[in-house]
């Protein structure tokens, strides 16, 4: 009878360790659900197609963490504020995301970001550059620098390399990062002792610009500074030049796409902008990999800043959740404000109050190309 018991204790505590252990490898098996919100359709779908090849060469490198697999889930945003809000909120309540990665432009991470900020899901946007992003919130952070930093180094080129003295400002009052860039540029030009003697608006679509470039002329300007997204900015640049305005343009980081160049053509031969990478100013081991794998991953394609942005964010988040020990969304978002020293494709790069501290690049368009001129450190 007591052998009978004993045997029964034995048989059960042989089941109870067989359960626990596949409860275990169970919880091994569960993938890591990462959500991204890019703009895969409308006008900003340029920079969400190849941000997206940035983050899938990143899980092709470092498909698990924690020993689980790494799930991306997309869910398109349509280049539009509502359905980034929209999509940030079936990430989290549909598809269960322990991490958000997105948006892209300023404006529809303004949208998205309240609604991760409040279901306190960590968020890591690759490039959205207006401060407002981050201010007063916990779980919201960027993986690049931000439009104070930008606007200074466009401004400081603006006044030592292209000795402007007066600026003309032209600005896309529809869009946050627009905006927001405008403003600091304008405020440290004038710090540095130049004058902005002319400012206009227009709007995200608009085809003309002749009333605003007709108004421009008589302040004769020494820089015109327009930083747009790549559509209206080639089109601005063709009609500069139509109406015999031959200043240098200078614009921002949403610049860089190829689209400018096969819009604007000759009319945008020299104009130059600030950005987060050119793979002929790699400075990092990660950047050369990078560079070398998405070349391989996806012949034809330039790599740009969008598609490296994009694999340093991917690589961040994974760093984060293995020094937290789990997809514990406390814990992530704890350790995502402690990144420090970052080794990625972009330059090495430090988390200070959920904005990245780390270099911006300055390239022109010379030959129909982007042209590496500077990388100036913060």
């Amino acid at each position: 009878m007591r052998k009978e018991k004993v045997m029964k204790n034995i048989i059960a505590s042989f089941f109870f360790c067989l359960l626990v252990g596949f409860a275990s490898l169970t919880l091994a098996a569960e993938p890591v659900i990462i959500g991204v919100y890019f703009p895969m359709t409308g006008p900003s779908a340029v920079y969400g197609q190849i941000g997206y090849k940035g983050l899938q060469l990143a899980q092709q490198e470092r498909p698990t963490v924690l020993g689980r697999p790494v799930q991306l889930i997309m869910t398109d945003n349509k280049s539009d504020k509502v359905e980034s809000a929209n999509a940030v909120s079936r990430l989290i309540q549909k598809e269960k995301a322990d991490v958000v990665i997105g948006g892209l432009t300023s404006s529809n991470t303004l949208s998205g970001g309240p609604v991760a900020e409040k279901a306190r899901v960590p968020m890591l946007s690759p490039w959205a550059t207006n401060p407002l992003v981050t201010q007063n919130k916990k779980y919201i952070f960027r993986a690049c620098f931000i439009d104070p930093f930008q606007g200074y180094v466009a401004a400081k080129f603006a006044r030592e390399e292209l000795n402007a003295k007066t600026a003309a400002v032209l600005i896309d009052i529809t869009q946050d990062y627009c905006v927001g860039i405008a403003n600091f540029f304008m405020k440290n030009f004038k710090k540095m002792g130049g004058k902005i003697v002319f400012k206009a608006y227009y709007n995200t679509g608009d085809m003309d610009f002749t009333g605003q470039l007709a108004g421009m002329i008589a302040k004769k300007p020494d820089v015109i500074y327009c930083p747009g997204y790549f559509k209206e900015l080639a089109l601005i640049a063709r009609q500069a030049r139509e109406q015999g305005l031959k200043q240098p343009i200078l614009s921002g980081d949403a610049a860089q796409a190829d689209e400018l160049i096969k819009i604007g053509g000759e009319a945008v031969e020299g104009l130059s902008f600030t950005t987060h990478f050119d793979e002929e100013g790699v400075v990092t081991q990660s950047g050369k990999k990078f560079v070398a794998a998405f070349r391989k991953a996806y012949p034809g394609i330039i790599p740009d800043s969008v598609s490296a942005l994009s694999y340093d964010t991917y690589n961040i988040l994974l760093d984060a959740i293995e020094r937290a020990g789990s997809t514990d969304k406390e814990r992530v978002t704890a350790e995502l404000a402690k990144t420090r020293n970052f080794p990625g494709a972009t330059g090495v790069m430090t988390m200070k109050n959920h904005d990245m501290i780390k270099p911006a690049v300055i390239l022109t368009v010379k030959n129909g190309k982007f042209k590496w001129l500077a990388t100036v450190n913060p």
